[in-house]
C-alpha cells in the first residue's frame, strides 16, 4: 500500500474519533464550570434589603386611666356600751374577727350588780379593740371595738384633672393590691373638686372581693373609660422624628414612608388612627437605615398568618 492510501485509510478512522474526542471535552467542561450559567443575571431575583413584615390588622384598644392610692374602709362603725361606770367582764371578740349583726363581742359589770352585753351593730370584719378584761368602758370614752361595715373597703385615690372629666360612677376597673393579688372594683364616687396646688382629683373605687384586706395599704387601679378598634401595628414599626411619627410600608418590593396618627397603646401594639390601613403590609422593626424608594426583599414574620 502506498503513502497516500495508508493517510488516507488513517484520516478515515481518525476522523470520527476525534468528533467523539471534542464533544466528550465540551460536556467535560459544562461539568466542571456549572458558573457559566450563573453568570447571566437573572432580571427577576429579589433585590435590596431582607426585612420582616406583617399585615396591618384590626384590634381594640381600652382608653384606661391609672389610679394610685390606698385601701381604706367604706364606712367604719365604733362600738361602746350605752352608759357610764361599766366594767369589763369577758372579751368575746378581736381584731381581725369577722362578725354578724348582733353578736356579742363582750360581757360587762354593771356598778350595781348584773351584767351587760355589748353587740356588733352591724355584721363586718373588727379593725381594732381596746376591749380588755378589767379595764373600765363608758359611752364617751375610747371605743371597744371598731367594725369595718359589711368588711367594704374603697381604693381611694387621686387623677390628674385631664383624666377626671373621663371618669364616670360604675365605670369597672382591675385593681392590683400588694399582698393581696388583683381584684375587681367599681367607680363608687368622684370628688366635685380638685387639689388647688397638685391639681389632682379623689376618686373613690369600690373593691369586690371576699378576701381580707389591710387598711391603709397601697394600691394600682386601672378604670376603663372607653374603647377604641381600628388598625393596630407593633410598636416597633413606628419612627418617631423631627419630621412626625412614621410607618414604612412594602409596596411592590420598595419602601414607603407613610406619617402616622398614633391612638392607644397596649401589649405591645399601638393604634393607627391614620395613615395605614388594615391590610398594608407592614415593617415590623422600622429603621433610619431604610429610605423612601428602598428595594427591599419582604419576609413574613413568624406568627402572621394573616
Amino acid at each position: 500500500m502506498n503513502q497516500f492510501a495508508a493517510l488516507g485509510l488513517t484520516q478515515k478512522w481518525l476522523a470520527p474519533a476525534l468528533a467523539g474526542l471534542l464533544a466528550l471535552a465540551g460536556l467535560l467542561a459544562l461539568a466542571t464550570s456549572p458558573a457559566l450559567a450563573a453568570d447571566t443575571p437573572d432580571p427577576d431575583a429579589p433585590k435590596g434589603a431582607t426585612v420582616t413584615v406583617l399585615k396591618a390588622a384590626k384590634s381594640c384598644f381600652s382608653n384606661l386611666v391609672e389610679v394610685t392610692g390606698i385601701v381604706l374602709a367604706r364606712d367604719e362603725t365604733t362600738v361602746r356600751p350605752e352608759r357610764a361606770g361599766l366594767k369589763v367582764a369577758e372579751v368575746l371578740a378581736d381584731a381581725g374577727d369577722t362578725v354578724t349583726a348582733g353578736q356579742t363581742l363582750a360581757r360587762l359589770t354593771l356598778p350595781e350588780g348584773g351584767t351587760a352585753q355589748v353587740a356588733a351593730p352591724v355584721a363586718g370584719l373588727i379593725a381594732s379593740s381596746s376591749a380588755v378584761v378589767g379595764a373600765m368602758a363608758s359611752a364617751k370614752g375610747e371605743a371597744l371595738f371598731s367594725i369595718i361595715a359589711r368588711s367594704e373597703y374603697d381604693l381611694v385615690g387621686l387623677v390628674p384633672t385631664q383624666d377626671v372629666a373621663k371618669l364616670a360612677v360604675n365605670q369597672g376597673a382591675s385593681i392590683r393590691i400588694p399582698g393581696a393579688g388583683d381584684v375587681d372594683g367599681k367607680v363608687r364616687r368622684i370628688a366635685p373638686t380638685v387639689q388647688p396646688d397638685s391639681q389632682l382629683g379623689q376618686v373613690f373605687i369600690a373593691i369586690t372581693t371576699n378576701r381580707r384586706l389591710l387598711v391603709n395599704s397601697s394600691g394600682r387601679a386601672l378604670i376603663k373609660t372607653g374603647q377604641s378598634c381600628g388598625v393596630a401595628v407593633p410598636l416597633t414599626a413606628v419612627l418617631y422624628g423631627t419630621g412626625g411619627t412614621v410607618v414604612q410600608v412594602v409596596r411592590r418590593s420598595r419602601v414607603e414612608t407613610k406619617r402616622v396618627e398614633v391612638g392607644l397603646m397596649a401589649g405591645g401594639q399601638v393604634e393607627i388612627r391614620e395613615g395605614v390601613n388594615e391590610g398594608d403590609i407592614v415593617v415590623a422593626r422600622a429603621g433610619s437605615l431604610l429610605r423612601e424608594g428602598d428595594p427591599v426583599r419582604p419576609v413574613t414574620a413568624a406568627g402572621d398568618g394573616k
